[in-house]
């Protein structure tokens, strides 16, 4: 009878969710196969089997951060009034110290901070940003539609110009929240943005 693998002996989402935490707080240049051995106590042959290499483990972690991120905009976003909403989904890099605050969490998006450590070098890391760019886009655009034909957000420009200015928003607030950010100076960045839309 031939022998089968031993059975993998941990849960491989728990693992990739972990993984994310720790990628999201260090970085994917600082955090080396040995930080994900010691922090998810997996051994380096399991990790390497389920995930293969360390730029695949973090690439799938990005992955796994956008598909919930989508799903939390979605979400956020079907509420009417529409701008309520999309400020708080603007506002939210700018609260990171208020939602969480130990030494080395998580700062600012992901996808961001792939953006600005592997584009455009890395061809994949490039192909995930520009689609989870491409799905904000078409999620905000959709709902901004919404709130033009319910008289709710002005039609002085199209929805499609209006979600990528708040794209653009919602990236500088990520990137610039990760050196320090002046909380009330960027509330009233956000509010500017959204006081523009208002029909």
């Amino acid at each position: 009878m031939a022998r089968t693998g031993r059975p993998r002996e941990f849960d491989k989402r728990q693992t990739l969710e972990r993984a994310l935490e720790l990628f999201w707080s260090r970085g994917y240049g600082a955090t080396s196969v040995q930080d994900l051995v010691d922090a998810l106590a997996v051994e380096r042959g399991s990790l390497y089997g389920a995930f293969g290499d360390k730029r695949r483990f973090y690439l799938d972690a990005v992955r796994l951060y956008w598909e919930v991120y989508e799903r939390h905009l979605t979400t956020a976003l079907e509420a009417a009034p529409l701008l309520p909403a999309l400020r708080e989904v603007l506002t939210h890099p700018a609260r990171l110290d208020e939602l969480i605050s130990d030494v080395g969490v998580p700062q600012g998006c992901l996808v961001g901070n792939t953006t600005a450590e592997l584009v455009p070098r890395d061809s994949e890391a490039t192909e995930v940003v520009t689609r989870s760019y491409r799905r904000f886009v078409e999620i905000v655009t959709e709902a901004l539609r919404r709130a033009q034909a319910a008289g709710e957000v002005t039609d002085d420009s199209s929805p499609e110009a209006q979600a990528q200015l708040l794209l653009y928003v919602v990236q500088g607030l990520s990137l610039v929240s990760r050196a320090g950010l002046d909380q009330s100076a960027a509330l009233a960045a956000i509010d500017a943005a959204v006081d523009g839309l208002r029909a």
